[in-house]
């Protein structure tokens, strides 16, 4: 049964139409996804069985499509399809650990994870906290703002990485 406002967690079940609808407004409130991105995500949600009159329509149009024209229908698809997006604090909770769960992939650097937009964030949990802690607003500040050396920080960054996406989700959702 979907919950609304809710996907599954990062490294679980590969997500149906309406998850994959629920993980996008996740994604869209926390990070913003870009315009052109939406036209596609659509058809893959219509290819996982999700089909709503927006969704359709969304799916069929150009990423070069007016980017307030697709923001625009996929809200309306959300709508239709009763995805109610999370909260932004919540949503930026999954993000960390979205964020997390790619770094132990290598899908993204340590050094990629150096953001001030990170600062927004608030970690309620232990694991949360302690990732947190390790992301400093840009990679030259790392000794300053962190207080370790390269090779230490990516390291606990990893760990604290490790903790975190194997920590029960405080939330349930994206």
């Amino acid at each position: 049964m979907h919950t609304e406002g809710t996907t599954p967690a990062p490294g679980g079940p590969a997500p149906g139409g309406l998850d994959a609808l629920g993980e996008a407004a996740c994604r869209h409130r926390a990070e913003g996804l870009r315009p052109e991105e939406l036209p596609m995500l659509a058809a893959h949600a219509l290819a996982a069985d999700a089909d709503t009159p927006a969704l359709c329509e969304l799916a069929g149009l150009s990423p070069r499509t007016d980017p307030r024209d697709l923001r625009e229908l996929f809200e309306r698809a959300l709508s239709e399809a009763g995805v109610a997006p999370p909260d932004r604090r919540v949503a930026r909770r999954h993000a960390l650990r979205r964020a997390a769960a790619q770094l132990l992939a290598d899908g993204i650097t340590p050094d990629g994870l150096a953001s001030e937009d990170w600062m927004e964030t608030q970690g309620e949990t232990a694991a949360e906290r302690a990732f947190l802690a390790l992301l400093p607003p840009c990679a030259c500040c790392l000794a300053y703002t962190v207080g370790l050396d390269r090779r230490t920080w990516e390291g606990r960054s990893r760990a604290a990485a490790g903790a975190l996406v194997t920590a029960v989700p405080a939330v349930p959702g994206c």
